[in-house]
């Protein structure tokens, strides 16, 4: 990984270009996942900044020739008495031949290389998950928060840093509420009923997005799985990244415009009541 210091008015674009990196936005992604988190870059970037540079191949152009790629020059001009040509010319055409081969082999690599990148995936179009997302498992009956312990350095869409919108990880497996977090299992039927859960996680999240990591760990998205060592699989809910609509977009609504649109919702008792409640309502 190298580092370089920034200079005035530099943005990522220019330094993904310096640095031959194809995506600017992979290249503020990977700084902000991987430094400290006074250096986290939301806006324009400070002068005398230290940007993180990748070095994975995949996310960068065509590396520039270096010297173990070219022709050795000719170290010799002796010519062979008996036949009169340069005792060299084998070991040249040879050479020539080698480095026709490793060209050839680096077009392949780059063109299977070219071919993952543009392969379709699973995670494309899907949402990553925050803490206050919910999960699902196809044994039990509730549906618990996640409680991130992993981390407490990146969030997902929230510049501000709240709890609530820290990313979820492959090795987030803890839950609100600890106990019992999916109320009673179905695997466990009694005579009075199904006893209560005993969550206890088999191994991490699986088909979690590997491009994207926090301080070494995947990332979860709405398609990861976790299996639980009774038998059930936990599953995603809800992403957590809803759209929501506070107090503050109540009361600065209209109330005639809303009847327009609403006409059997009476706007003034639903703000009324909303007064009463603290919790934001999904859009």
């Amino acid at each position: 990984m190298k580092t370089y210091i920034t200079k005035p008015n530099d943005s990522f674009a220019e330094i993904a270009k310096k640095f031959q990196i194809k995506d600017e936005l992979y290249l503020k992604t990977y700084h902000n996942l991987n430094c400290s988190t006074e250096d986290l870059i939301h806006g324009e970037i400070p002068a005398g900044t230290q940007i993180l540079i990748p070095d994975n191949p995949q996310f960068l152009f065509g590396k520039p020739s270096t010297e173990s790629d070219q022709m050795p020059e000719d170290e010799s001009d002796e010519v062979n008495s008996d036949n009169g040509f340069d005792d060299q010319s084998d070991n040249l055409q040879e050479e020539e031949n080698s480095i026709e081969d490793k060209n050839e082999k680096d077009a392949t690599n780059d063109k299977k290389e070219g071919e993952k990148e543009s392969s379709p995936s699973d995670h494309d179009g899907k949402y990553f998950v925050i803490q206050k997302g919910m999960c699902q498992c196809n044994q039990g009956f509730k549906f618990p928060k996640f409680k991130v312990t992993s981390h407490q350095k990146h969030y997902w869409n929230d510049a501000a840093g709240e709890a609530d919108y820290l990313a979820v990880t492959e090795d987030d497996l803890t839950f609100e509420p600890a106990a019992t977090p999916f109320g009673n299992c179905k695997l466990k039927p009694t005579s009075g009923g199904y006893l209560p859960c005993t969550y206890a996680p088999a191994g991490k999240w699986t088909k979690t997005y590997d491009k994207v990591k926090v301080m070494g760990k995947s990332c979860v998205t709405e398609i990861s799985e976790l299996m639980c060592s009774t038998g059930g699989k936990i599953t995603i809910f809800k992403h957590g990244q809803q759209s929501e609509i506070g107090k503050s977009n109540i009361n600065k609504a209209d109330s005639q415009e809303q009847h327009v649109y609403n006409p059997l919702v009476d706007f003034e008792e639903f703000r009324e009541d909303l007064e009463d409640n603290n919790e934001p309502h999904a859009w």
